[in-house]
């Protein structure tokens, strides 16, 4: 999720065995701690676009590296300002702990994918049900560990913690009954669904995208989820075959290479661009929950080299019109 919600939710988890006196320090113990993990953003290569996704989310955020990320944050940490402030080292280590693993728990909640059983997997975890940024989980937690903090209280910090879990839990409801919706809708179709896939738009979970794949196919649509669902219908496009749409690649490339390794980013959610045929998105990825328009993608070439690597690229154009569409989904 973002940088915020990410100190946010560590210092809920700081919070938690701390008491009153010393609330201030566990709070900031906790935000910089849960925050730490997403520093393998400077992991990363001029020559290679794509080492920054394989890294991102990778060691950082494993379940078996949460007890060495919370020895280097309580060793920094500690000497940096908790011993002047006469914290023990075991104290410190606690708190710094206890937020680094709120890390990437809270990003598995996301669609981005997360390798939360590196080294033994690469498997991107992406349980689909918050969306990477949604100010209603994230400004109820920040209200109370100001309140937490002014008024010295636990009850704010045990009402965050509360407030984490239920809306993890209305998350996870949301996505089931938008999962049920988008098969239905398929049969309806007369489609045999491969597989299927559905994520919350952003920062909200009332209207999700919805994904299936059946017959190399794509299809795409937003499902609105409250008092009266809705399918607003989107678009569909071809599976991307690298064989056909690429007949001149070859496949001991670094190019093709690259492309099996965006796949694996991408859980294989390709398509080719209806833009530019030289252009690779990860479909999964766009401002309105029901159109194709990858928010990214990568980018080959005929005319360089074997060993070169493919361009990256983001995609940005018109976010404000797709934005303003989202609202009119929302609302109406």
């Amino acid at each position: 999720m973002d940088p915020l919600s990410q100190g946010i939710v560590g210092t809920v988890a700081a919070q938690q065995p701390a008491n009153k006196k010393v609330i201030l320090l566990s709070t900031l113990l906790g935000f910089f701690s849960g925050m730490a993990p997403d520093l393998d953003i400077f992991i990363r290569s001029s020559d290679d676009p794509l080492m920054a996704l394989e890294f991102h989310r990778q060691f950082t955020h494993s379940l078996i590296f949460i007890p060495v990320g919370g020895l280097i944050c309580s060793t920094f940490f500690y000497f940096l300002f908790a011993k002047r402030q006469n914290m023990s080292f075991k104290t410190t280590s606690l708190y710094c702990t206890l937020g680094y693993a709120s890390h990437g728990l809270l990003d598995s909640c996301t669609s981005y994918g997360t390798q939360l059983f590196w080294p033994f997997s690469d498997y991107r975890v992406a349980w689909n049900t918050i969306s990477i940024i949604d100010p209603l989980f994230t400004i109820p937690l920040l209200i109370m560990v100001v309140l937490t903090i002014f008024k010295r209280k636990m009850l704010f910090a045990r009402v965050a913690f509360l407030w984490i879990i239920f809306y993890f839990f209305l998350g996870y409801s949301q996505h089931e009954r938008a999962k049920q919706l988008a098969f239905s809708n398929a049969e309806k179709r007369g489609h045999m669904v491969k597989r299927i896939e559905v994520k919350p738009s952003l920062a909200n979970l009332l209207v999700w995208k919805a994904i299936y794949e059946t017959e190399g196919r794509y299809y795409v649509d937003a499902i609105k989820i409250s008092l009266e669902n809705k399918i607003i219908e989107g678009t569909s496009i071809d599976k991307l075959n690298v064989e056909e749409s690429f007949p001149w690649l070859d496949q001991n490339s670094q190019q093709a290479k690259d492309i099996k390794r965006f796949s694996w980013f991408s859980n294989g959610y390709l398509a080719i661009s209806k833009e530019n045929p030289n252009r690779i998105i990860d479909i999964r990825y766009s401002m309105l929950p029901n159109e194709i328009h990858g928010l990214w993608g990568i980018e080959i070439s005929k005319e360089i080299d074997d060993k070169e690597h493919v361009k990256y690229f983001f995609n940005r154009e018109n976010n404000i019109l797709a934005l303003k569409k989202l609202w009119n989904i929302l609302i109406n």
